[in-house]
C-alpha cells in the first residue's frame, strides 16, 4: 500500500532563484513567481506547509503591460485621512517594485502562510541585488 508524502515543518529547504522581469508581461511574471513561492512545482508540495522557493525579481521597472493599462489601471491606498489613487504609470515612475509586489501578493493565500511566502519575495527596480551570498540560480519565465 502506498502512502501519500506529506511534508513536515522545516523539512523542505528553499532554493534561491533570480527572475528577470525585463520586457516580460506583468501578469505572467506575477503568476509564475506566485506559483514558485507556493511550491506547486515541487513533487513534495503540501498545501499547508511552507515549501516554496525564495525568489528575487530584478528589473521590475522594465515590466510590460498590455492594452491601455498604463493609463487605465489604478492603485488605491488609504492614508487614514483620505483615499489616494494613482495610475499604473505614476506608480511605475515612483516605486516600480510595488507594482510586482502587489500583483504577486494578490495571488498568494490570504493567511499567515501566505504572509510567510510573501516574505521570501525580494523585488528590485534595477538589475542588481544584494543577495549574491545565497548564490541564486537564473530562472526564466515560461
Amino acid at each position: 500500500m502506498r502512502k501519500t508524502f506529506v511534508a513536515k515543518k522545516g523539512e523542505v529547504k528553499p532554493d534561491w532563484f533570480v527572475v528577470d522581469a525585463n520586457d516580460q508581461v506583468l501578469g505572467r511574471v506575477a503568476s509564475f513567481v506566485a506559483s514558485r513561492l507556493r511550491g506547486k512545482h515541487r513533487p513534495e508540495f503540501t498545501p499547508n506547509q511552507l515549501c516554496g522557493d525564495a525568489i528575487i525579481v530584478i528589473n521590475a521597472e522594465k515590466v510590460r503591460v498590455t492594452g491601455n493599462k498604463l493609463q487605465d489601471k489604478e492603485y488605491h491606498r488609504h492614508t487614514g485621512y483620505r483615499l489616494k489613487t494613482k495610475s499604473l504609470q505614476q506608480v511605475l515612475d515612483q516605486h516600480p517594485e510595488r507594482v510586482l509586489e502587489k500583483a504577486i501578493k494578490g495571488m498568494l493565500p490570504k493567511n499567515a502562510l501566505g504572509r510567510r511566502m510573501y516574505g521570501r519575495l525580494k523585488v528590485y527596480a534595477g538589475a542588481t541585488h544584494p543577495h549574491t551570498g545565497q548564490s541564486p540560480a537564473e530562472l526564466t519565465v515560461s
